[in-house]
């Protein structure tokens, strides 16, 4: 899971967690906000008690205060001061311990959500910039040592969490101003909205750096500048879905290890959304009803998180046939193989699965996707 530090657009009104007093770099008023207290630290708990398994929960901030910003805004063209540098990284880690006392614990933090949006301002929401040297000297001085040193030294610190295209320019950028940054790097996280730069070049980052995990950290539907006088929201939307199927399916298959969506819900609109900045979701929410619906979405994810458990391992599948169905193939820790299909195509398909001397005959409907398990005994 991943949940905000701070506010995100995804919050009714734009705030931090440190708001007051100005220029305070020892952070005395920190303090977590109503929206931790009463939503989402029950919301995590529920999830947490719920679960059979452990949940991994990533935390990013979207804006850190506005005075250590310098354009003093929550959103726009603007870095962070230097002299708040480790003001910042502390940020992080009395966000940490706060949340540890609530008895929630952080397995990892991001080097900040979409660094981009601070330095090409066409976002309307909560940002913060980061140039690939500022981030290098950051991590290698500020938030790695303060993490590490901490009692909380096993919590992980993942890179970049921005689109696909920008993962080459800011880990290669980082590892020229200080290469000391990436000791402290234990992961990429990756974003959603520039799926259309290949997904091979995520392989490509992996084989560069070896020791680091890859984790898509933030999709949804809806969320581009061309959806703008698109419906926000639309129910039953087998499209999306695919769509969802297609990222999980080729981030998958390139060496990154989890796949997480934006919002657990929304409403009919798409919000509730401070910046207007209104998207889809898996599950949207009725409350004059008291009702929710579950997209086909939340189906599409399904496919994978009901049948393939942490630990799973991805393996080869050799393909003889001229028609490429998508597909995904893996050995789960108890010795099963999972495959999951995707038919893009709008004609029926008939698909034979070979393994060693045994072949599994099915057929596949138009514009279909299939989870099979098979158990090798």
């Amino acid at each position: 899971m991943r949940t905000p530090i701070g506010g995100a657009d995804f919050s009714t009104h734009p705030y931090t967690l440190h708001d007051y007093p100005w220029h305070d770099a020892t952070l005395s008023n920190f303090s977590l906000a109503r929206e931790d207290m009463f939503y989402k630290l029950p919301m995590l708990k529920r999830c947490l008690r719920a679960s059979k398994h452990e949940v991994k929960i990533t935390a990013s901030t979207w804006s850190p205060p506005v005075w250590m910003k310098t354009n003093e805004r929550i959103t726009g063209f603007g870095q962070l001061r230097p002299e708040y540098y480790q003001a910042f990284a502390d940020y992080h880690l009395r966000f940490i311990e706060e949340y540890s006392k609530a008895q929630v614990k952080i397995w990892a933090i991001t080097t900040t959500n979409e660094p981009i949006n601070g330095i090409v301002p066409f976002a309307p929401f909560n940002s913060l910039g980061w140039l690939p040297s500022q981030m290098a000297r950051w991590v290698a001085n500020n938030l790695g040592p303060t993490i590490k040193n901490s009692r909380f030294n096993d919590t992980l610190i993942l890179a970049v969490d921005d689109q696909r295209y920008l993962l080459h320019f800011y880990m290669m950028g980082m590892e020229r101003e200080d290469p000391k940054a990436l000791d402290y790097i234990d992961g990429i996280a990756i974003h959603y909205y520039g799926n259309f730069v290949p997904p091979a070049i995520l392989t490509a980052l992996q084989n560069r750096y070896p020791d680091k995990i890859l984790l898509s950290t933030e999709a949804c539907e809806a969320a581009m500048p061309w959806d703008i006088n698109r419906h926000k929201v639309l129910l039953g939307s087998w499209t999306r879905a695919r769509r969802y199927i297609t990222s999980i399916l080729e981030d998958l298959n390139n060496d990154v290890v989890g796949w997480i969506d934006w919002n657990l819900c929304l409403d009919a609109g798409g919000g509730p959304n401070w910046a207007d900045n209104f998207v889809d979701a898996p599950i949207i929410v009725f409350p004059e009803n008291d009702e929710f619906v579950k997209q086909p979405m939340y189906y599409a994810m399904g496919h994978f998180s009901k049948f393939i458990p942490r630990g799973s391992r991805r393996i080869l599948v050799g393909r003889t046939s001229l028609f490429q169905l998508e597909h995904l193939a893996v050995m789960t820790p108890q010795g099963n193989i999972v495959m999951v299909i995707q038919n893009r195509f709008f004609r029926e398909m008939n698909v034979r699965i070979r393994i060693n001397l045994k072949l599994l005959a099915f057929v596949m409907e138009p514009r279909s996707v299939k989870t099979i398990e098979i158990n090798m005994n």
